[in-house]
C-alpha cells in the first residue's frame, strides 16, 4: 500500500495546527500569560513565540513545495498571542485550499529547504517523512513542553486531541 503525500501531510498538519491553536488558547488563560511568549526550555533554545511561529509556518514550507508552489516569507516572529493565533489560522486556511491534484508528482520532486544554516535537498517522500514531519513535531512538542514547564495545566489530550486522562492536581 502506498500513501499519497497529500494524505500524509495536509490532513496531519491541519489537525495539529488545530492543536497548536488550542495550546495558544490555554497559554493565554494562564496567570502569567504575558511572560510565556519569551519563555524557553533552555537559554540556547527558541522562545515559546518562536516555537509556535516555526510550527505554524512549517506546514507551508513543506506542502507548498510538494505541491510545486513557492513558499512565501514568514516575516518576523510575532510578539503577541493575537498575531500568533492569526499566523496559525492563516497557515491552516492556506493548507485547506491546496488541491490534492497539485501533489501529483510530488514523489518525483526534489525539495530544497533551509535547516538552520544547512541546505537540505531531498526527494519529496524523504523530505516529508525524514525531515519535515519530525521537525514540525519537534517545534510543536517544544511549545507544549515550555508551557508545561511554566505551569500551564496541559495534558496529552491538549497535544494530540485523542487521549483522555483524569486531571491530577499538583
Amino acid at each position: 500500500m502506498t500513501v499519497a503525500l497529500y494524505d500524509a501531510s495536509v490532513p496531519v498538519f491541519l489537525r495539529y495546527l488545530g492543536q497548536l491553536a488550542q495550546l495558544l488558547r490555554l497559554a493565554q488563560r494562564h496567570d502569567n500569560a504575558a511572560s510565556l511568549l519569551d519563555a524557553r526550555l533552555a537559554p540556547d533554545m527558541h522562545s515559546f513565540a518562536s516555537q509556535v511561529a516555526i510550527a505554524a509556518s512549517f506546514p507551508l514550507r513543506v506542502c507548498l513545495p510538494l505541491a510545486g508552489r513557492a513558499v512565501p516569507s514568514d516575516g518576523p516572529t510575532p510578539a503577541s498571542f493575537e498575531v500568533l493565533h492569526e499566523r496559525v489560522a492563516q497557515a491552516a486556511a492556506a493548507l485547506a485550499l491546496l488541491p490534492r491534484s497539485d501533489f501529483d508528482g510530488a514523489d518525483q520532486r526534489v525539495i530544497e529547504s533551509r535547516a538552520g544554516e544547512a541546505l537540505v535537498s531531498l526527494p519529496g517522500p524523504a523530505f516529508l517523512f525524514q525531515y519535515a514531519l519530525p521537525n514540525f513535531f519537534f517545534h510543536l512538542t517544544a511549545a507544549y513542553a515550555i508551557l508545561r514547564h511554566h505551569g500551564v495545566a496541559l495534558g496529552k489530550e491538549d497535544f494530540d486531541g485523542w487521549h483522555v486522562y483524569p486531571r491530577v492536581s499538583a
